[in-house]
């Protein structure tokens, strides 16, 4: 199979988004607690985005690429497509939660009443959770800028202002504990860093080992994911940070956005 031309750029977008997770470590140190409301705004938006293009364009697109070699089955194959990465968040969900800790996003100054030892594992296990569910988050990105670099961007985007509450989530606990900036922020960025190492791995098994007939469903699956992400992540943490109407204006917003993006630039 040959390879996509635009790899660099389904690569370098990947590894942006990924290490927006820095940024978040650095909104921890500069952003008051109330000033984290349009942290909402933004979330919401990232829903909208990702939403819409995995249900508008991502399922329409995989149909056409399965319809020519599958003219009988590619709807179910789209179909399988969609719940295969619908499954694979559950799972990820279900032997290792998301362990974005409210009360530190929303309280910086909340001490653990405990001992520091906890708050210290709290913010570790908030790093390898989050650095399990960036993984399919780098594949889908980089899939969906191989097939469409503007669909890439757009994902590249969302996924880049859901980041940042996460590594807000993973600098706060660590620099309870340490007291030291420099560390909280690394943390922060090596939570992001598997993003790329997804896009390393959608690159290396399924770009150089399954036929490019099968990229319509892996497309379905990246749907599914993206999908699963939005309403179990970004509309909770939505309206965590903000309320409802900030959530819903967020999501509008994003769908408008993305919708006269496509319809300009397609």
């Amino acid at each position: 199979m040959n390879l996509p031309a635009n790899l660099g750029i389904a690569f370098s977008l990947t590894m942006l988004a990924g290490l927006t997770t820095a940024v978040g470590g650095v909104v921890a140190f500069m952003t008051k607690k109330n000033d984290l409301k349009t942290l909402s705004l933004g979330l919401g938006f990232s829903a909208g985005v990702m939403i819409f293009i995995s249900l508008v364009d991502i399922i329409p697109g995989a149909k056409e690429m399965l319809k020519t070699n599958f003219p009988n089955r590619f709807e179910w194959l789209v179909f399988g497509g969609f719940v295969a990465g619908l499954l694979l968040s559950v799972l990820i969900d279900y032997f290792l939660p998301d362990h974005v800790d409210t009360q530190e996003l929303l309280h910086p100054d909340y001490q653990d009443p405990h001992s520091h030892y906890k708050l210290k594992r709290a913010g570790m296990l908030t790093a390898i959770a989050i650095c399990v569910h960036n993984f399919p988050e780098g594949m889908a990105t980089f899939l969906t800028t191989t097939q469409d670099i503007t669909l890439g961007v757009s994902v590249a985007l969302a996924i880049a202002i859901h980041n940042i509450p996460e590594g807000i989530a993973v600098a706060l606990p660590i620099y309870h504990v340490t007291g030291k900036k420099r560390y909280a922020m690394l943390y922060a960025a090596l939570s992001g860093i598997t993003e790329p190492i997804g896009a390393l791995f959608g690159m290396l098994i399924f770009g150089l080992f399954l036929p490019q007939i099968m990229v319509g469903f892996l497309m379905a699956a990246v749907a599914g994911i993206m999908t699963y992400i939005s309403f179990d992540t970004l509309l909770p943490l939505a309206k965590e940070y903000g309320n409802w109407h900030l959530s819903i204006v967020g999501i509008m917003s994003g769908i408008i956005f993305i919708w006269m993006s496509l319809i300009m630039l397609g």
